[in-house]
């Protein structure tokens, strides 16, 4: 059957979010023309400002709706300690884990040459000034454990390294309150490789 030329287009939009195939675009379409269409306009509305309004912190890169982010404004941040992430939802995770009181700077994603993904689309030029102001004195790299995170941490730990600054880089392993036996093995070997005198 086919879709009306709207519903159709709106199917299609619905499928820019991640995981949303289809299927699942078409049933979000058909809930929200039928009983949520109240919800709809609401969620458009909010799109269409978070849009015009949300924009990249100039220190960090981190989503805000001012020049600098709550995290770069806020002085009782350690400025020495710098944390390299991914992306602004690893922000989120590693400030709800309320073990870290210095900066980050954000990515917006890894080194991936096939998809055109380099160190410019990164804002390493960015990161390279902001290292060179001389406040940061380690910086933490905390990109996620995939090939891709692997190979962008280590770039980023020379360029760190030629700037006569400490690179260190997040632990990965066995999780707090995990059992051995159900730890896959890259895991495992990870952790084994990784451990620390106690």
């Amino acid at each position: 059957m086919k879709h009306t030329p709207a519903l159709a287009r709106l199917i299609d939009a619905l499928r820019v979010l991640p995981g949303v195939g289809p299927k699942s675009a078409q049933r979000m379409a058909f809930h929200l023309l039928q009983d949520g269409r109240e919800g709809g306009r609401h969620m458009a509305e909010s799109l269409q400002q978070a849009l015009q309004r949300v924009g990249r912190c100039q220190r960090c890169r981190m989503f805000t709706e001012t020049e600098l982010c709550a995290i770069c404004s806020n002085q009782s941040r350690d400025g020495s300690l710098l944390c390299v992430v991914e992306s602004p939802s690893d922000v989120v995770a590693i400030e709800q884990s309320g073990g870290y009181r210095g900066r980050y700077f954000v990515l917006m994603g890894h080194l991936s040459p096939l998809d055109g993904i380099g160190p410019e689309q990164l804002g390493v030029r960015e990161l390279e000034t902001l290292l060179s102001e001389g406040e940061v004195k380690e910086i933490i790299l905390a990109t996620n454990p995939t090939v891709e995170g692997e190979a962008t941490a280590h770039f980023l730990s020379e360029i760190a390294r030629a700037k006569g600054l400490r690179a260190t880089r997040i632990a990965h392993g066995v999780p707090i309150g995990g059992e051995l036996e159900y730890i896959d093995s890259g895991t495992l070997a990870h952790a084994l490789a990784g451990r620390q005198i106690v």
